[in-house]
């Protein structure tokens, strides 16, 4: 009786399997990612509740910032908002329209239905529930000095001489929409090859000649984590303070060593941050060099006035401008975040962070910032930037908006 139950029960699910099978309830394969697909267009009715409590003026500013992007490309440029096509003209208007609103202090009501009656509203796809992950950073600040010396030996390098970036597309349309690939010529063979690694850089002692310093810090770690942030002030005494950006990097994949160290089982990934990964380097002297060469990517830096600045040339702004996937979503966008914030009054790691929802601008790209589901928010550069960018880890949603045709 055993057995025929058995065979009978078999016969069964494989008629439900075959069903399914013909009938087109097979697990459901995601389309590929593309710009197209990057976003849905939301009706009215699905739209989230629009509340910004942060300062407006920083809104403003991030505002006019993307507006000075726009107003530099040709007019005709295109922007994909999933299927959709709006042109530089188009998101100017779109960006002042919302701007000259924001101006009349606008009540929550008024805002929504200011919304709901002029602007379209699509949704990050994200990942498979529909989440996005919001991780944060910020402009640090390193003691430094001009010259080397036995309390600055490490260099932060400037743009090598001998990077060259290569766009394949001039070769042939193939290769159209592809990644430019940073490499070198290889002296002997005459050949280009990638460009040197992050361990093959601190090992050459006569890297020096390609790159000159744009100036010496205390530690390589501080400098690992420069690079990371993508800008930073170096404070050269005397109340003199040195402005640094980004100016290239090598072309290597970015790699996490905060992933390298969870996986090794040396950091519980709960207790993952910024914060944890420096204790744990200052802790493990012996394996810097392990952990820091696992991510093969290195940045290379300018002095620079102002900034930081994004991908877009322009300035970030603090809570008001993140970093997207640049081949998914519309550069110098309007978005909407609804994540979490820590209490700027009682910064506690314990703490629980509060709901937060605010506006940004869609004004910076990285390494690590790849796919439908991630999005990194500039946090500023004072303790409550450094704290906010080295723990926030926090799902939420992310929403973009542009003025209706």
């Amino acid at each position: 009786m055993k057995n025929k139950m058995s065979l009978k029960y078999i016969w069964v699910l494989s008629f439900v399997i075959m069903v399914c099978f013909f009938c087109g309830c097979q697990p459901k394969i995601r389309e590929e990612i593309t710009q197209f697909s990057s976003l849905k267009k939301l009706k009215s009715k699905k739209h989230p509740l629009f509340i910004d409590n942060l300062d407006i003026q920083g809104l403003t500013i991030s505002i006019d910032h993307s507006l000075e992007y726009f107003k530099k490309v040709p007019l005709e440029r295109k922007y994909h908002y999933g299927k959709e096509i709006y042109t530089a003209a188009h998101m100017i208007t779109s960006l002042e329209t919302f701007r000259s609103f924001l101006e009349k202090e606008p009540s929550t009501k008024a805002l929504n239905e200011f919304i709901k009656s002029g602007f379209i509203v699509y949704e990050a796809e994200g990942n498979d529930d529909g989440d996005v992950l919001f991780t944060g950073y910020f402009e640090p600040t390193y003691e430094g000095s001009f010259k080397k010396t036995s309390a600055y030996p490490y260099p932060v390098y400037s743009k090598p001489d001998d990077l060259l970036e290569i766009n394949l597309s001039v070769f042939s349309d193939e290769y159209k929409g592809h990644k430019r690939l940073k490499a070198r010529v290889n002296d002997s063979t005459k050949r280009v090859v990638p460009y040197y690694s992050r361990e093959q850089i601190n090992a050459a002692k006569d890297f020096l000649i390609r790159s000159e310093p744009v100036v010496w810090l205390k530690s390589r770690v501080d400098r690992f984590f420069l690079e990371i942030q993508g800008s930073g002030r170096i404070d050269l005494g005397k109340g003199e303070i040195l402005r640094v950006h980004y100016a290239a990097s090598n072309g290597n994949a970015y790699r996490s060593i905060g992933r390298y160290l969870i996986d090794k089982n040396e950091i519980l990934k709960e207790n993952m941050s910024m914060q944890a990964i420096r204790t744990w380097l200052e802790l493990h002297p012996q394996r810097v060099d392990e952990v820091l060469h696992y991510n093969e990517s290195f940045v290379f830096f300018q002095e620079e006035e102002g900034g930081p600045y994004g991908s877009l040339g322009v300035e970030v702004t603090a809570l008001r401008s993140i970093a997207t996937d640049s081949r998914l979503f519309p550069k110098g966008a309007l978005c909407y975040i609804q994540a979490q914030l820590p209490d700027k009054v009682n910064i506690n790691p314990l703490k629980e962070w509060e709901n937060a929802s605010f506006f940004v601008l869609n004004q910076d790209t990285g390494g690590a910032i790849k796919g439908l589901a991630r999005a990194d928010l500039f946090c500023g550069n004072n303790n409550y930037a450094q704290f906010t960018a080295g723990h926030m880890n926090k799902y939420g949603k992310l929403f973009f908006l542009v003025l209706k045709l």
